[in-house]
């Protein structure tokens, strides 16, 4: 464990939790707010090599029911089956849906979506942000779980800032490529164009 104050989660409950892509120890972090997020992490995460990390914020129509419009269930699979196949490494699930606004929210973008808007436009019609997530939790269980470097697996260049703000180096980026569908090629292109997102 990395000396960290004030830390915004506490690790309550870890096991072991055989997949389909393979095993993993699941940790369960409570933060202040009431919620609960996990750390999925395979093989040892000590070493002078900084360890593939990948953080996933909670997508219940794409993690759960498959949706087409986002990427976010096949990045999941990819970065649960890339940990694996590396042998070491952690996945950071934040309950964090619909990028901070909430599952209610999201599915209103949706509907305003339908009618002809993009996923920000949509967000900023309902007075909300473009994006509300925070990463200083997915910070704090990094440095609870003694990683203090990672190889982030992601294009979202906020998240990168979010984890050196708090404490943790992005030793590396790796780039998480999904390939689109015509359902969430409009959406991917608009997280590119207007949010900074990288190939």
């Amino acid at each position: 464990m990395i000396e960290h104050e004030l830390t915004t989660v506490e690790r309550v409950a870890s096991s072991t939790l055989p997949t389909k892509y393979g095993p993993f120890v699941m940790h369960v972090y409570a933060d202040g707010a009431g919620k609960e997020h996990v750390a999925l992490t395979v093989g040892d995460l000590d070493g002078d090599e900084p360890p593939l990390a990948r953080i996933h914020s909670e997508c219940l129509t794409g993690d759960v029911f498959g949706s087409q419009r986002c990427d976010c269930g096949e990045q999941l699979d990819m970065a649960l089956a890339s940990l694996q196949q590396a042998g070491r490494g952690v996945l950071l699930y934040l309950r964090q849906e619909g990028r901070g606004i909430g599952l209610a929210n999201k599915i209103r973008a949706y509907a305003l979506q339908e009618n002809g808007l993009d996923t920000v436009d949509a967000n900023r019609a309902l007075g909300l942000p473009d994006d509300a997530r925070d990463y200083r939790a997915a910070a704090d269980m990094l440095l609870d779980l003694g990683v203090g470097a990672v190889a982030l697996v992601t294009n979202n260049p906020e998240k990168i800032a979010g984890l050196e703000q708090h404490g943790v180096r992005v030793a590396a980026r790796l780039p998480a490529h999904i390939s689109p569908n015509r359902h969430n090629r409009p959406y991917i292109e608009a997280k590119r164009q207007r949010m900074g997102h990288m190939a």
